[in-house]
């Protein structure tokens, strides 16, 4: 049940979610990885094998692992058996676990989804995640709301970004073209989850206002896999949030 092997999951495979981690202060990271890694390991099963059933069987494996801790069950895995742990000292629900892996499914398909479905979708992945990640770090119930506003506009961008990977593998992520709506939803989101989130469950999004505006500035970045900030940028920005959220 070591940290050690979440640790080394998510740092990676998910290192700009590792890097926040990082920022974030050291009584929090174990409270924090067992999520993130949980997450890594859900958000890639899809991806596991071209052939849709082999991808379905990698979710419903995670789906049951949910469901054995639900019921008080410790897996004998890596990640599960932390994200188990933490479940029950943190007495976290598992249903939005559970939700994380079945929103997934839609990643197997290239079904484009309409905007209904786009926001379900990026509220139970990066939503639910970053909800979690507060209600382990003792976040207050009345937040919610604003924390899932900072998780979709953070959701969002790590959509944009991996958008030419997606539709080079004959994924249509988006729902709509138009670019600049999307980038305007999150902005708006972002802005009013920020006037009240705080603390290091939002530290993830350290990049989400810079590159979102990037975007709106320069829409062609997008399919052009360009999204992303400098290194001097980046590093700037990481340690002025974990000044203010950590």
């Amino acid at each position: 049940m070591s940290l050690d092997a979440c640790a080394a999951l998510v740092a990676k495979g998910d290192p700009d979610r590792f890097a926040a981690l990082m920022a974030a202060p050291v009584a929090a990271r174990a409270n924090l990885l067992p999520l993130y890694a949980f997450n890594l390991e859900v958000a890639r099963a899809p991806w596991a094998s071209a052939e849709a059933m082999i991808a379905e069987m990698r979710l419903q494996w995670w789906a049951d692992v949910v469901e054995e801790i639900d019921t008080g069950t410790t897996p004998s895995h890596e990640v599960a058996a932390p994200l188990a742990a933490l479940v029950r000292d943190k007495k976290l629900p598992t249903h939005l676990l559970a939700e994380m892996v079945e929103a997934r499914r839609a990643d197997i398909y290239d079904d484009r989804p309409d905007e209904a479905t786009f926001a379900t979708y990026i509220d139970q992945t990066a939503g639910h995640l970053m909800w979690l990640s507060a209600l382990a770090l003792g976040a207050d119930p009345k937040t919610e709301a604003a924390v899932r506003n900072v998780a979709w506009a953070q959701g969002l961008v790590a959509m944009l970004q991996a958008y030419p990977r997606l539709v080079a593998r004959g994924r249509q992520p988006l729902p709509t073209d138009d670019l600049p709506s999307l980038i305007r939803t999150g902005l708006n989101k972002l802005n009013v989850g920020r006037s009240m989130a705080t603390g290091p469950a939002i530290l993830p999004a350290w990049q989400t206002n810079a590159l979102l505006r990037l975007a709106r500035k320069h829409p062609e970045y997008v399919p052009q896999e360009r999204l992303r900030l400098s290194e001097i940028h980046r590093r700037g920005l990481l340690l002025w949030c974990a000044f203010r959220y950590a």
